[in-house]
C-alpha cells in the first residue's frame, strides 16, 4: 500500500533486525484491556460516559522521568473528576503517553541559516539536535522507545491502583487550585458540590470503596510509525484475533487517513479501539467510507472520530460530516481536538491561544446539540509542568511569557494551570447541556 511520513532508513538491513528484536519482546498493553476499554467508549458513543484523551504533543527520551509522568496523570486525574461532575457521566481516561514518540511533518527538510537537513520526526525516529549525526533515522530508537513506554506504564498502573488516584486525594488537589485561581468563585461552586459529596459516601461507608481509590488508565498514540507498530502486533491466545500491543488505543492522523494508504490497511486488521483524525479538508463521503473500512461490523467504541478544525473553522466544517455519519448509520464516538487547528507562530514561537481552543470546544458542542447527535469528549495537548507555551487562561499569558519555560519540542501544550482550568469550563457547558432530570454520579469519576 502506499504509505506517507514514512523515515527513509539508510540501512535497510539494521531495520528489519530491528523488527525482529521487537517481534520477540512482551506485548506492552494486553488485548484483554482493550477490551474493556472499548466497551467504556461504547459508552461515550451513546451519551452514557465522555472521553478525556491528553498529554504530550510527542515524548521525549530525555523527559523519561517519575516526576513528569506523574504529574501529568495528576492533572488527567484532576481533570476527570471536574468533567464527572459537569456531565454527571463516568469519563473514560486515555493517556497520549507511554507511546506517543513519533510526530508527522509537513515537510521532509527543514532549514536553518541556509542548511538544510531531514526534519525532526520524534524521538523514536531521530534526535532533536540541528546535526546531520542526529537528523539520520535510527532504528535502534524504537527499541529505546519500547523500554521508555514499559517504563511509564509500569509507573501509571502503580499510580492507577496503588492509592495516588484516591478520589478524596484528587479532591483536595482541585481544592488547591480553586484557591490560587484568579476565577476561584467561578469554580467554587462546582468544588463545594464535589466535597458534598465525598461527605456523603464517607456518611455511607463508601470512602474505602476500591471506585473510590483506584482507577482505569488507558494509553493511546498516533499509529505514524508501522515498522514499530506491526512489529508489537499480537494474536491473542483467548480469541485469535490480532491486537496491536503498543498501546490500548491507536489513532490515524489527519496526513495519513487515505482509504487506499497504509496506515488504514493496518489498522482496519487489528482489534484495538481506534481513532481516526478529522479536519477541514475531510469530505463527508471519504469519511464514511473510512468508517466502513475502519469498523465494518459498525461495532459501538471501535471507532472514535476526532475533530480537529479550528475555531474558525468548526461551524461550518463540522455539521455536515455529523450528518453524514449519522444518515450512514455508522456507530461512531465523536471527540474534540481544539488544539491542532489553533496553531500560530507568534515571533519565533509556535503557539495556541486558550480563548481559540476554548471557542472550538463551543463550536462542537454547538454543532452537535443542533444536529442532534452525541459531544462524546476532548482530546488536548497537555503537560502536568508549569511550562508557558499557549497563551491566555486565567492568569493571562502573552506572547512576552513563552520564552519564561518554552518545553517543547513540537508543538505548543496547556500547562497544568490552563489544562485544569480548561476542565472547570467544559465541565460548565457539560452541565448547561445536561438533560433535565440527569442525576450526579457517586463514584462515576473513577
Amino acid at each position: 500500500m502506499p504509505i506517507r511520513q514514512v523515515p527513509d532508513y539508510p540501512d535497510q538491513a539494521r531495520l528489519n533486525a530491528m523488527e525482529s528484536r521487537l517481534a520477540s519482546f512482551p506485548p506492552l498493553v494486553f488485548a484483554g484491556e482493550a477490551r474493556r476499554l472499548q466497551q467504556s467508549l461504547a459508552q461515550a458513543g451513546q451519551g452514557r460516559a465522555f472521553v478525556l484523551q491528553g498529554g504530550d504533543c510527542a515524548e521525549s527520551f530525555a523527559d523519561f522521568k517519575a516526576n513528569p509522568i506523574r504529574d501529568t496523570f495528576r492533572v488527567l486525574l484532576q481533570m476527570a473528576v471536574v468533567l464527572t461532575f459537569g456531565g454527571s457521566l463516568p469519563v473514560v481516561k486515555l493517556g497520549r503517553m507511554a507511546g506517543q514518540f513519533a510526530k508527522p511533518r509537513s515537510s521532509d527538510t527543514e532549514t536553518q541559516e541556509g542548511v538544510t537537513l531531514p526534519s525532526y520526526r520524534g524521538d523514536i525516529i531521530n534526535g532533536p539536535e540541528f546535526t546531520p549525526e542526529a537528523r539520520v533515522p535510527d532504528p535502534a530508537r524504537m527499541e529505546f522507545a519500547y523500554m521508555q513506554s514499559a517504563g511509564t506504564l509500569n509507573l501509571l498502573r502503580a499510580f492507577a491502583t496503588g492509592g495516588y488516584a484516591d478520589l478524596h486525594e484528587v479532591h483536595r488537589w482541585n481544592l488547591g487550585f480553586v484557591a490560587r485561581s484568579p476565577l476561584v468563585d467561578r469554580y467554587r461552586d462546582l468544588a463545594a458540590r464535589i466535597d458534598e459529596t465525598l461527605r456523603f459516601m464517607a456518611a455511607c461507608g463508601m470512602s474505602n470503596a476500591p471506585q473510590v481509590r483506584e482507577t482505569e488508565f488507558y494509553t493511546s498514540h498516533e499509529a505514524l510509525l508501522l515498522p514499530y507498530e506491526e512489529a508489537l502486533t499480537r494474536v491473542d491466545s483467548t480469541t485469535g484475533d490480532w491486537y496491536a500491543c503498543s498501546a490500548h488505543f491507536l489513532w490515524i492522523g489527519d496526513r495519513t487517513r487515505q482509504p487506499e494508504g497504509a496506515h488504514v490497511e493496518f489498522l482496519r486488521g487489528v482489534k484495538n479501539p481506534l481513532g481516526l483524525k478529522v479536519g477541514p479538508t475531510t469530505d463527508p463521503d471519504e469519511l464514511v467510507k473510512l468508517t466502513e473500512i475502519l469498523n465494518p461490523e459498525n461495532i459501538p467504541g471501535r471507532l472514535t472520530l476526532i475533530s480537529r478544525m479550528g475555531a474558525s473553522k468548526v461551524a461550518d466544517k463540522l455539521p455536515p460530516l455529523l450528518r453524514a455519519v449519522q444518515r450512514a448509520g455508522r456507530e461512531v464516538v465523536w471527540i474534540c481536538d481544539p488544539m491542532h487547528g489553533n496553531t500560530h507562530t507568534a515571533g519565533s514561537y509556535k503557539t495556541r491561544s486558550f480563548d481559540a481552543i476554548l471557542s472550538e470546544l463551543r463550536g462542537f458542542f454547538d454543532a452537535h446539540q443542533a444536529e442532534g447527535t452525541w459531544a462524546g469528549g476532548v482530546h488536548v495537548e497537555m503537560t502536568g509542568s508549569d511550562v508557558t507555551e499557549c497563551i491566555g487562561g486565567a492568569h493571562k499569558l502573552s506572547e512576552a511569557d513563552l520564552s519564561a519555560n518554552y518545553a517543547t519540542f513540537c508543538d505548543p501544550r496547556l500547562n497544568a494551570e490552563q489544562a485544569l482550568e480548561l476542565a472547570f469550563l467544559v465541565a460548565e457547558e457539560l452541565k448547561a447541556r445536561r438533560p433535565e432530570g440527569a442525576v450526579l454520579p457517586l463514584i462515576a469519576a473513577q
